[in-house]
């Protein structure tokens, strides 16, 4: 499949708190469906953040561990499980395009736009793909520690071959991704492991039955698997980004692409309204009165 023939920027990654990215991201789609530019985007969370799926119980939460390891929380409009984003270990992007330029069908349009994902990840010299077979799931609430599924859980090895050991081929979870329409527009949004520190992943939770060894057989970063620093990854999700999308006849791709201050004020109310908002975020959206 090839990308949209659209206008693109590309807004390379900013560190900002989690409420204001997950706020930018849905201001993206607005600015794609009103006939702005689409938007590809890398981000980082600054501080580290916490984000519940769009029906997650905050149940499931250590809310006293969050505050006190000052971990930001917040909802994301996408579905599934809470996932820990380390300040240094999670590199996140975003595309947000027209609807009506991407695959009506949910699972033909995530493969469209997990495409510069897994070209970047090649680019590192990381053997990524979608897993071959159902892997169980160890602990729901947890995004990472759900089922694995061949149609849309990408997971990595080793691809030299050089890993010694009886696990020098286990593949694992390595990238989340997720998307949502919202007013003609499609956002996918996703978080590509370059670090692991397993004990915060689960440390966000409420007693998991999971351990930190049994974490990190299901999760892996890309520094267990390749030599490269943060910025040279985060260099290569970018440059997948943009040239996916310059391939596509008649798109143009704005490098450097920035926000506008319209952007940054709907961003800023959206927090506001939305990502910072106790009740969006301590009730689970559609229920209990939220």
């Amino acid at each position: 499949m090839t990308a949209p023939a659209v206008d693109w920027r590309l807004i390379r990654e900013e560190a900002r708190p989690g409420p204001l990215q997950m706020a930018l991201d849905e201001v993206a789609a607005e600015t794609a469906a009103a006939g702005g530019p689409a938007t590809l985007r890398a981000y980082r969370w600054e501080p580290s953040c916490l984000t519940l799926g769009r029906h997650q119980d905050p149940e499931t939460v250590d809310w006293a561990f969050c505050e006190r390891e000052g971990i930001d929380v917040t909802r994301r409009q996408t579905g599934g499980g809470g996932i820990y984003h380390d300040a240094r270990g999670d590199i996140a992007y975003s595309i947000a395009v027209p609807a009506e330029t991407v695959p009506g069908e949910l699972l033909d349009c995530y493969h469209l736009l997990c495409e510069p994902v897994l070209d970047a990840f090649d680019r590192l010299g990381v053997d990524a793909d979608y897993v071959e077979e159902s892997v169980p799931e160890l602990y729901r609430p947890a995004c990472y520690l759900r089922e694995l599924h061949p149609a849309h859980d990408v997971v990595a090895g080793d691809a030299s071959g050089s890993a010694a050991g009886p696990d020098e081929d286990r593949r694992r979870k390595i990238a989340g991704n997720a998307q949502y329409r919202k007013r003609e527009a499609v956002i996918q949004h996703g978080s590509l492991s370059y670090a692991v520190d397993a004990a915060r992943h689960l440390g966000v939770f409420a007693d998991p039955p999971v351990t930190p060894e049994a974490f990190r057989e299901r999760v892996v970063g890309m520094d267990e698997l390749v030599d490269v620093d943060r910025a040279e990854a985060v260099g290569a999700v970018e440059s997948a980004l943009a040239d996916w999308a310059s391939e596509a006849p008649e798109a143009t791709v704005e490098a450097d692409g920035s926000w506008t201050d319209a952007e940054l004020e709907r961003a800023a109310e959206l927090v506001e309204e939305k990502y910072r908002d106790e009740e969006w975020i301590r009730t689970r959206p559609g229920r209990d009165g939220a």
